[in-house]
């Protein structure tokens, strides 16, 4: 298993990479779209209704679930309305059109913030399990579209602060498993992810930490940077556990298996969902300021 994912890693990366510094704007908008369309295609195979029915067998009580409530044609008509939605807006460039993107922009990156800053808790918190359909349907376009517009937008300012910000999320990500393997004891949510720790989260931080104090020594930056790292990283940590909790429900172990030894695309951008879109927000606040003061 490690064999195949340090195999998949070597080939993902480098074309990402290549792709993230060489694509026009068109094309990777078109690309990250693509990529939002499989998520959203693994996500709608998630929704389930897990309203277990006792079923008698000898003296025996078992548990039944029943099928997912998604049949295909629904879940392809969810993709292709996302489909023609986004590529609408990919190809809105001109003068006359391009309202429409920021128009987008504006209420996707506040819808997902106010999200991942109201909602994504309460639902942890209270482990609800939404059995309506359509309310499901509607929650994966809030968590997953914003993404696509904030690796866009945050590409648009420039490739290598896209590339810093993902950066947290991976190096948190790797620093938490490494420090929960070896110091490990108290369990951060246990009846949603088993294996995560408070330890493990402490040394997330520590290790980004060090990772903000870096860039801000290398590049004269502000050290407010590693707060703001810091932020980022615990919104990684509920967009991780969200879709933990989503799998859980569903009874899945991976949203999907197109990435040998990683699962689907889902299980590799669940930080990336809550982080990623909160980032955009904040750097794109001047356009929120100036539409507060256009309407005041």
């Amino acid at each position: 298993m490690l064999k195949t994912r340090l195999l998949t890693a070597a080939v993902l990366i480098p074309a990402f990479l290549a792709a993230l510094f060489l694509l026009p704007e068109l094309y990777w908008s078109l690309l990250m779209l693509a990529g939002t369309l499989v998520g959203l295609w693994e996500w709608s195979g998630m929704i389930r209704s897990r309203t277990a029915r006792n079923k008698q067998a000898g003296n025996v009580a078992v548990q039944q679930e029943v099928a997912p409530v998604l049949n295909p044609v629904a879940r392809v008509l969810y993709l292709l309305a996302t489909a023609v939605a986004g590529v609408f807006l990919a190809f809105s460039h001109g003068l006359e059109n391009a309202f429409m993107q920021e128009y987008a922009l504006y209420w996707g990156l506040l819808i997902a913030a106010v999200f991942w800053v109201v909602i994504a808790p309460l639902w942890l918190g209270l482990r609800a399990r939404i059995r309506n359909v359509y309310l499901m349907l509607l929650a994966g376009w809030v968590i997953i579209l914003p993404l696509w517009q904030a690796l866009v937008s945050l590409r648009a300012i420039s490739p290598w602060v896209l590339l810093a910000v993902m950066l947290v999320v991976w190096i948190a990500d790797s620093a938490a498993y490494f420090a929960g393997k070896r110091f490990g004891k108290h369990k951060l949510a246990v009846n949603i992810s088993p294996g995560k720790t408070w330890e493990g989260v402490a040394g997330a931080l520590v290790v980004v930490g060090l990772y903000g104090l870096g860039l801000c020594f290398i590049f004269n930056l502000n050290l407010v940077l590693v707060a703001g790292f810091w932020i980022l990283t615990i919104f990684s940590v509920m967009g991780d556990l969200l879709e933990s909790l989503i799998k859980r429900q569903a009874g899945v172990k991976d949203s999907g298996n197109l990435l040998p030894g990683h699962g689907g695309i889902l299980d590799r951008v669940d930080g990336l969902t809550s982080s990623l879109p909160l980032a955009a927000f904040f750097l794109h606040l001047p356009l929120y300021y100036q539409a507060w003061m256009h309407s005041a």
